[in-house]
């Protein structure tokens, strides 16, 4: 049997997207006798960078599952009183930014399903799928289509997972289903006494296998780990599904692995405390930045990071250019997500909420700003304009990457093509528009040198526009298409679910 509960709506923030939106943290642990609910907690909280929106956990006992979930950080999503309710010894948990569907309670994760024989499935997803449209087809013609609302390719994933399972059980099933789904995906996953994990065959999302004293964990993150004294073992790797029960660990393939990483995972996504494919995320930016100021030097007083994403990649500009390292900004560190909007006023002084000038260490100064990316500009645009009253001579901005000029549709919510500025400006341009007074790029060659990765095992698709997994026409992907497909039906009801669907529903408590 099942249960779904939820603490109750929250309000959802329309902040102005002009970052590059992150992705989901996923997170599971298999440990009889331990406090899992509380584990996947911290491990979540690790990942929160990964997603802001929405937060859930799901905790089996070997013969129920119960899944918590709202809108919101993790630390607004959980208390100790709903931790301690949450018992087992199977948890996954999962830290959501919307890649695929709007910002829901019905599309927060671990998603649930129940099988025609009654027993339950609760899935955590990172990533994005490229052939959802041909899943949700496939879901309608077996009466899979959620009743709850729910509009991701993670729920559809869950409820073909759940149809499968009912006739050869859930670790055939995935092994089966996996090899036909298209796209990035880290699922882990479980049913009432086992965890799953699943990598796609490229990897293009990180995950990770961490031991416990007494279980196993997996977690999108190697600082996840790291938080709930997990030692590291290994990647989950591209193509393979994992499957920890009382039995113990063992591992099967389902896909021939074509590895073709997320190089955005080294400059923006991951911690600096973490470590992809053997190669320390902090070391790999502060190699950037020793490259970018060998690139792209300038005569210059003071090295300053945008913080906190410029701050190793500064550090690397500063050692190599001999400019001396510095902080002018201070960011306010209570700034997170909020879902409180600001009133006009505020919103006209932008970036003033996160970040305030030292006015003492800038005036009279030439600057270098280091920073990960530019993705629209109106950061750089509005923080240039800062420094400059504070008394900057010259502002000289230095990015650790290539120019984003193509969407991800691999799992990274990018501003669409037209919105990025460097799609639609030269270099002069650019500079022109965030107004410094120079603008010097990191090459495609040094950020792939600085990871230490094989450019055949990387995905640079947001650089290139070269995407490692075919793309469907552009009618059947983004981010709202299955919502956009409802609507298209005029209201038509979606097909009933089979029996044993939809406990979620009786059983959600307000």
């Amino acid at each position: 049997m099942a249960d779904q509960f939820r603490t109750g709506p929250m309000p959802v923030s329309d902040q102005p997207e002009v970052e590059p939106r992150e992705e989901c943290g996923v997170f599971g642990v298999w440990a009889p006798g331990e406090e899992v609910a509380k584990l996947t907690y911290y491990g979540l909280y690790a990942l929160q960078h990964r997603g802001q929106e929405a937060a859930g956990i799901s905790v089996a006992d070997g013969s129920q599952i119960v899944v918590f979930k709202d809108l919101g950080l993790v630390s607004q999503v959980f208390d100790e009183q709903v931790l301690s309710s949450l018992r087992g010894h199977v948890a996954v948990g999962h830290c959501r930014y919307s890649t695929t569907g709007s910002t829901t309670w019905e599309n927060a994760q671990p998603t649930f399903r129940t099988t025609a024989i009654g027993s339950g499935l609760s899935l955590g997803h990172n990533g994005n799928l490229v052939n959802t449209a041909e899943l949700r087809e496939r879901a309608v013609e077996q009466g899979l289509l959620s009743r709850n609302g729910a509009t991701t390719d993670s729920d559809l994933l869950t409820g073909l997972l759940a149809a499968g399972a009912a006739d050869k059980g859930l670790e055939q099933a995935a092994v089966e289903l996996l090899p036909t789904v298209r796209g990035a995906y880290c699922l882990v996953f479980s049913d009432e006494s086992t965890l799953y994990a699943a990598r796609d065959p490229h990897g293009v999302r990180p995950l990770v296998l961490g031991r416990l004293e007494r279980g196993w964990v997996v977690a999108s993150e190697t600082a996840a780990l790291d938080i709930v004294g997990a030692s590291f073992v290994r990647e989950v790797e591209p193509g393979e599904l994992i499957a920890i029960d009382a039995a113990g660990l063992r591992s099967s393939r389902f896909a021939t692995p074509d590895p073709k990483g997320c190089l955005f995972e080294y400059i923006y996504l991951a911690r600096p405390d973490t470590t992809i494919a053997g190669r320390s995320v902090h070391a790999t930016r502060v190699e950037i930045g020793r490259k970018l100021a060998a690139e792209q030097p300038v005569e210059a007083d003071l090295v300053v990071p945008v913080p906190e994403s410029g701050v190793p990649a500064a550090i690397g500009y500063a050692q190599a250019s001999g400019i001396p390292y510095g902080t002018a900004l201070v960011k306010n560190a209570y700034v997170g997500r909020t879902f409180i909007q600001p009133s006009q006023t505020i919103r006209q002084l932008g970036i003033r909420l996160k970040l305030n000038p030292l006015r003492d260490v800038i005036r009279g100064k030439r600057l270098v700003v280091v920073d990960d990316t530019i993705v629209r500009g109106n950061t750089q645009r509005a923080l240039v304009r800062m420094l400059r009253e504070a008394g900057a001579l010259e502002v000289h901005v230095r990015i650790a990457a290539p120019p984003i000029r193509w969407p991800c549709f691999y799992g990274i919510d990018f501003a669409s093509r037209a919105e990025l500025i460097a799609n639609g400006l030269d270099l002069d341009g650019i500079r022109r528009s965030i107004g410094a007074d120079s603008l010097g790029y990191a090459t495609l060659e040094s950020l792939i040198a600085a990871s230490e990765q094989p450019k055949t095992r990387l995905c640079s698709a947001c650089f290139t526009g070269e995407y490692p997994i075919e793309l469907p026409e552009d009618a059947l992907i983004g981010k709202h298409l299955l919502e956009g497909i409802e609507k298209g039906v005029a209201g038509a009801a979606a097909p009933l679910a089979p029996a044993g669907y939809g406990a979620e529903d009786a059983l959600r408590r307000p």
